[in-house]
C-alpha cells in the first residue's frame, strides 16, 4: 500500500488509505483451493486487450513450472526474452505479481496463468511445492501485513488522550483557517479585476496553490491548481465553488456534523482505515458494479464501486500501490461479496472501508442489475449535490439504454430522456466497441453520472456477463 500523498479524489478523499482489513484477513483453506470459473477470471481483466492478449496465453504451450497450492497460483512464461517472465497469484486475496514491465493489474501473463487454471488443465500441478520466489512473495506480503498491523495499533495506541497530537491538530486548524480566509480574499480580488482576460485570471494561480500546501490545506491547494487550467466558460462557476468551500471551513464548527465533515474532507483532512473501521459498519452482500485503475507516476490508483443487495447503498472503495505494484485491494466485477463496510464520514456518504468479509465473492444474479431511467439518474445526482455541493459525479445504472451518435456526440437515451456521455470518459475506440456491443438494442451500463455526463464503467447486455469497458 502506498503512503499518503498530497493528491485528493474525486470525492474529496485523500489517498489516506491505510491497509485495510480485508488485506491481511486469510480466508479458509477450502475457499482458497477452490479453482475459479472463467467467468470470475474473465471479471478480472482491466480492459478488452489485457483480455485478448491473455486469451494467447491462456494454453499449457508457453508456460513451464506451473502450479497452485497453499494459496497461491504460479508459473513461467516464456516470452520474447531469454528470461521467462513469473506471474504469480495469491488466492486469499487476490493479489498478483508478475516479473513483465506491464502497469497493468492483473497483467495478461497472470490472467492467462489463472484462465488456464481454471480450466482444469494439466499444465497447472495441483497441490504443487511452491518454488522459492513465490515463497518470497508470500511471506513478504505476510510480513508487510503484519509490520502494518503492528502500526496501526501503535498509531492507535499513540493517539490516545495524546495531548501533543491534540495541540498539533489545534495549530493545523488555525493554518487552514488562515490559508483558507487568504484563498477567499484572492478569488475576490480576481472577480474584482474581472475574468475576460482569461490569461490574467488563470494566473499565479500555482503560487496560491502552494500557499495553501504551506497552510497544510491540500485539498484548496489542489482546486485552485486547476483554476489554471479550468476553460473560459466554467471559470467563474469554479472560482465560486473554491469560494464557498473556504468560506465553508471558516464556519465549520456552525455546520451540521455530516456536512462539517464533507468540508473538511473536501479541504483537505484526512480519516485513516482504521479510525473508519472503529465506527459502525453495514453488513450486506454488495454487488462488484465497476472498478477502474489509473496510473500516473506517482500512484496507481483502484476504484471499485458496490452496491448492497438489502441496502441499496452505493460505496465506492479507494485502493493505492505506488508504480509497478498492485493495489491491494481487488474484486472482480460482476460477483457478490458479503462483507461489512464503514462508510467515511460526510453529508453523502459513499467512500468506505472494507471490513470483515464473509467468504468469497460469488456469482451475482443472472442478468443486469436493476437500474434506472436517465431521467431519474440525473434527479439523483441532483439530490446527491444538493448534499454535497462539491459533488463531481454519483454512480448511477442506466437500464436499457442505446449509445448513439448525434450533432453534439454520444449520447445515452432509452427513447423518453437522454444525457451526454462525458467527453473523455472513454476513448473513441471504446465508445465504438460500447456502440458494437449494443448493435442497436438496449444495454444497462454502470458509471458515474455528472454535471459534465455518464461516464460509462460497465455494460451488461440482456443475457450477458459484466463486461468491462476499460480505458
Amino acid at each position: 500500500m502506498h503512503e499518503p500523498t498530497d493528491k485528493p479524489g474525486p470525492y474529496g478523499d485523500r489517498p489516506s488509505v491505510r491497509p485495510a482489513r480485508m488485506s491481511v484477513a486469510r480466508p479458509s483453506v477450502v475457499g482458497m483451493e477452490e479453482r475459479w470459473s472463467n467467468e470470475h477470471v474473465l471479471s478480472l481483466a482491466p480492459d478488452q486487450a489485457s483480455l485478448k492478449a491473455a486469451g494467447k496465453l491462456s494454453a499449457p504451450a508457453p508456460w513451464t513450472g506451473a502450479g497452485w497450492g497453499g494459496g497461491a497460483l504460479w508459473g513461467e512464461c516464456r516470452g520474447s526474452g531469454r528470461t521467462p517472465y513469473r506471474p504469480c497469484v495469491d488466492l486469499s486475496g487476490p493479489a498478483y505479481q508478475c516479473t513483465c514491465p506491464s502497469r497493468k493489474f492483473p497483467c495478461k501473463h497472470v490472467l492467462g496463468l489463472l484462465l488456464l487454471w481454471s480450466a482444469g488443465s494439466a499444465a497447472v500441478a495441483a497441490d504443487a511445492e511452491q518454488p522459492d520466489w513465490v515463497d518470497a512473495w508470500l511471506t513478504k506480503r505476510r510480513q508487510g501485513a503484519e509490520q502494518r498491523a503492528v502500526r496501526q495499533q501503535e498509531r492507535r495506541e499513540a493517539g490516545t488522550d495524546d495531548a501533543a497530537a491534540r495541540r498539533r491538530a489545534g495549530q493545523r486548524a488555525l493554518r487552514v483557517a488562515a490559508g483558507a480566509q487568504e484563498l477567499r480574499l484572492r478569488l475576490a480580488d480576481g472577480v474584482r479585476h474581472g475574468l475576460a482576460d482569461h490569461a490574467a485570471a488563470s494566473g499565479g494561480w500555482e503560487e496560491v496553490a502552494a500557499r495553501m500546501v504551506d497552510a497544510q490545506a491540500p485539498g484548496l491547494a489542489a482546486r485552485a491548481r486547476e483554476l489554471a487550467h479550468a476553460p473560459q466558460e466554467g471559470l467563474l462557476e469554479e472560482y465560486a465553488l473554491l469560494h464557498l468551500l473556504a468560506g465553508a471551513y471558516g464556519r465549520v464548527d456552525e455546520l451540521p456534523a455530516p456536512l462539517a465533515a464533507t468540508v473538511r474532507t473536501r479541504v483537505g483532512f484526512s480519516t485513516g482505515a482504521e479510525e473508519v473501521l472503529a465506527g459502525p459498519t453495514v453488513r450486506d452482500r454488495w454487488h462488484v458494479l465497476g472498478s477502474r485503475d489509473t496510473a500516473d507516476e506517482r500512484l496507481t490508483t483502484r476504484r471499485i464501486w458496490l452496491r448492497g443487495a438489502k441496502t441499496g447503498r452505493p460505496a465506492l472503495l479507494l485502493s493505492f500501490g505506488s508504480p509497478g505494484r498492485a493495489p491491494e485491494v481487488a474484486l472482480p466485477t460482476g460477483r457478490v461479496l458479503e462483507a461489512e463496510l464503514a462508510f467515511h464520514p460526510g453529508a453523502r456518504p459513499l467512500r468506505a472501508v472494507l471490513g470483515t468479509r464473509y467468504g468469497e465473492p460469488e456469482a451475482a444474479p443472472a442478468g443486469p442489475p436493476a437500474g434506472v431511467r436517465p431521467a431519474e439518474a440525473v434527479a439523483g445526482y441532483g439530490e446527491a449535490v444538493a448534499d454535497d455541493p462539491w459533488l463531481d459525479a454519483w454512480p448511477a445504472v442506466l437500464a436499457e439504454v442505446v449509445p448513439v451518435l448525434g450533432p453534439e456526440g454520444w449520447q445515452l437515451t432509452d427513447g423518453h430522456s437522454a444525457v451526454p456521455l462525458r467527453r473523455g470518459a472513454l476513448p473513441e475506440q471504446a465508445l465504438w466497441r460500447l456502440a458494437a456491443l449494443s448493435a442497436g438494442h438496449p444495454v444497462t451500463l454502470f458509471g458515474e453520472y455528472g454535471h459534465a455526463g455518464f461516464a460509462p464503467v460497465t455494460a451488461w447486455t440482456a443475457d450477458g456477463p459484466a463486461i468491462g469497458l476499460g480505458q
